[in-house]
């Protein structure tokens, strides 16, 4: 008789390998979250490009007399193309925040990899900032601003540096909500905090204090969004704040994984 003893494994991991071989079910916890977001609304896909629309002019009439530009650059293309990258952070913060929380009943029902939950809810914000797209395009085709294609690189870096600042909080505020339901209401309150700072609405040159721009370039997605203007401008980004935000993404992504990892056990219990 052949007896089979199952056993945790002893050795952690951050479960990659094993998202991986989940990719399908990934999918689909994604595309559900697309439909479920939209079903019920008028405009559908249209508020992803709404809402940062409405956002770049209310900061244009508010602030563009305050703030300055380079010539070259527009003041309602400046704020559009940080708001659009910033969306895929706010949206996916709180969206990963409440995920585990609003997914309890499947969570206690069937085992999967739980990160799924957690990264399908940010992959709904980049399908997002990808709607917006063409909305940038062409406003840079009115403005007559052409991309520096000699910084193209930094496309994918900013890409995927915005996916992995959201992600390692995201799985962070996710375990903590499923403990202290308290996060669902902090998390909005950091976001509109940390909306104002990162270099969204104003340029980084703007703060004449350089340890003020060193502390909120701490802030993950500041680099992400700097990357991401310096491939649409051809305005060169500081190699400094951008190393500084590069190194405090990477940190706050395995920080949040690990911390998401080793309290999931408990996950199906508390939820």
């Amino acid at each position: 008789m052949i007896e089979y003893e199952i056993r945790p494994e002893r050795k952690f991991s951050f479960g990659f390998a094993e998202l991986r071989r989940h990719s399908e079910l990934l999918y689909f916890f994604t595309w559900r979250d697309i439909k479920v977001k939209y079903k019920q609304a008028a405009l559908g896909v249209l508020w992803a490009i709404f809402q940062p629309l409405l956002m770049m002019v209310i900061f244009s009439f508010a602030f563009r007399r305050f703030i300055t530009i380079n010539d070259t650059v527009p003041y309602p293309f400046f704020a559009f193309s940080g708001l659009i990258l910033w969306s895929v952070f706010s949206s996916g913060i709180t969206g990963s925040g409440n995920s585990m929380v609003q997914n309890a009943n499947i969570i206690k029902k069937i085992y999967f990899p739980r990160l799924i939950i957690p990264f399908s809810a940010i992959l709904v914000a980049v399908f997002d900032f990808l709607m917006t797209l063409p909305v940038l395009a062409a406003m840079m085709i009115y403005y007559g601003i052409s991309p520096e294609w000699s910084n193209s690189w930094m496309l994918p870096v900013a890409l995927l540096q915005t996916l992995l600042a959201t992600l390692g909080p995201g799985c962070l505020l996710a375990a903590l909500n499923v403990k202290y339901r308290d996060f669902r209401y902090i998390v909005p309150f950091l976001v509109q905090f940390l909306l104002f700072a990162t270099p969204v609405i104003y340029p980084e040159n703007q703060i004449s204090q350089r340890w003020i721009q060193e502390l909120l370039a701490v802030n993950p997605v500041s680099g992400a969004i700097s990357l991401f203007r310096a491939f649409l401008t051809g305005v060169a980004p500081d190699p400094v704040l951008c190393t500084i935000s590069a190194v405090s993404t990477v940190i706050f992504f395995f920080a949040g994984i690990y911390y998401f990892r080793k309290t999931e056990s408990y996950f199906a219990d508390l939820a």
